[in-house]
């Protein structure tokens, strides 16, 4: 009560206020109680300052910042010569809301350097109030989950881009709370990078992540599963399961699916889907989803006709603004009992008609051996007989060195003997 009667005689002896204010008038509220409200805003965004009043004639109206000369606004036009420049263009009155007593500020394009103390000033023909409003800038961009690998070892890594003030990360392994192995954070004054890793020692158990920003109120939370090992035979179909919680994922949330293949440094994207879109690919036509994604539960993934390099880790990844949940499955494709058949018979069908051809090439050079010989041994009749003896008597003499069996050499004999 009394500095309400301390502010009433002051606002009595001072003139009413119009363009020629000054600096020293204003500093005097400074030290005067007044009503005070937080208000948060997120960087990059808009944001409003609020300051009512009971509306009359001859509005006068001052932000400021500690010293510096925020917004001025009297004889019922922005008075902006004094304005500080980081904040030229970037706020303003409700002009069309002053005359019924709202001198809130609008703020645009939020900095973390906007963070501080704001006092609203106004002043009219029958009062005057002071409010104070404190402004704090704070920033989220969503965080991702990402599962990667090496030649020996797998990781999680939580990321997010930008974040302010510095926020509370948490890792879990079965609800258990375990620390990070590797933390990077970039910028030292904010708004932050940050990189939370942790090393996968147990596939058989289930990793999470949160990480809270305290001003904002806001919490994300990050899930990596392993699914049991599949195990196919070539030319099969496969059914790759990916089947979120209700309770990760609230019913009417905007989400993106995408599946990929892991490799050792790398990744291959399969299949995408985003529900607010509707937007669907597929980069492979063995690859199918379930006919209806929109109001599904169930992001599935059937591959057909599996070959050999097919086998590995298949990845399946659900985000949105709140949540991601990473789902791994393991795929072995063995080879078909049918498989060897195909390379086996055009073997053995080449090794047959190999023996089949060395055993007719004997036959066929004796039966050309056989046929000489007859020719030989019934001379044309033309010929006398003793050129027709000498002849026959040079053919046998041919056949006898040539001759290594002895049961070759008896017979040879009796052919001669017949002759004679």
């Amino acid at each position: 009560m009394k500095a309400q009667a301390v502010l009433s005689v002051f606002f009595t002896l001072i003139p009413p206020l119009c363009g020629s204010q000054d600096a020293s008038f204003l500093a005097s509220f400074n030290h005067l109680s007044m009503n005070e409200q937080i208000v948060t805003g997120r960087l990059g965004e808009d944001v409003i300052l609020p300051c009512l009043f009971e509306s009359g004639p001859d509005v006068v109206i001052h932000w400021k910042n500690q010293d510096t000369n925020v917004y001025s606004y009297y004889k019922d036009s922005d008075q902006l010569e004094k304005q500080d420049p980081r904040y030229v263009n970037r706020i303003s009155l409700f002009h069309g809301e002053i005359h019924n007593g709202n001198a809130s500020l609008f703020f645009r394009r939020l900095t973390l350097q906007d963070e501080g103390i704001y006092v609203c000033y106004v002043g009219t023909s029958l009062g005057k109030i002071t409010k104070k409003v404190v402004l704090k800038v704070g920033a989220f961009v969503t965080p991702v989950m990402k599962y990667e690998k090496n030649t020996t070892n797998s990781f999680l890594i939580c990321n997010v881009l930008s974040v302010f003030p510095y926020p509370i990360i948490t890792w879990k392994v079965d609800n258990r709370p375990i620390s990070e192995n590797n933390g990077k954070e970039v910028g030292s004054l904010g708004p932050f990078h940050i990189n939370s890793r942790v090393n996968i020692t147990g596939s058989n158990s289930s990793y999470q992540c949160a990480i809270e920003n305290p001003l904002l109120k806001q919490t994300w939370t990050g899930r990596w599963t392993m699914k049991d090992v599949l195990h196919k035979m070539e030319s099969e179909n496969v059914l790759l399961l990916c089947k979120p919680e209700n309770s990760f994922f609230p019913p009417n949330q905007d989400f993106t699916v995408t599946w990929s293949r892991v490799e050792s440094g790398s990744s291959l994207l399969l299949a995408y889907f985003k529900n607010s879109s509707q937007e669907t690919l597929i980069n492979q036509s063995r690859l199918s989803w379930k006919e209806e994604l929109t109001n599904s539960r169930d992001f599935s993934l059937t591959l057909k006709d599996l070959r050999l390099s097919d086998s590995g880790e298949y990845l399946c990844s659900i985000s949105s603004n709140e949540s991601t949940s990473l789902t791994i499955q393991t795929l072995h494709v063995e080879a078909s009992p049918r498989a060897p058949a195909r390379i086996i018979v055009p073997v053995l069908v080449a090794l047959v008609v190999a023996v089949l051809l060395l055993s007719v090439a004997p036959r066929a050079v004796r039966s050309k051996r056989c046929i000489g010989f007859r020719k030989e041994r019934h001379p044309p009749t033309n010929q006398n007989s003793s050129s027709a003896g000498t002849t026959e008597n040079v053919a046998l003499s041919e056949y006898v060195p040539n001759t290594r069996s002895e049961d070759r050499s008896l017979q040879h004999n009796k052919n001669i003997r017949n002759i004679l």
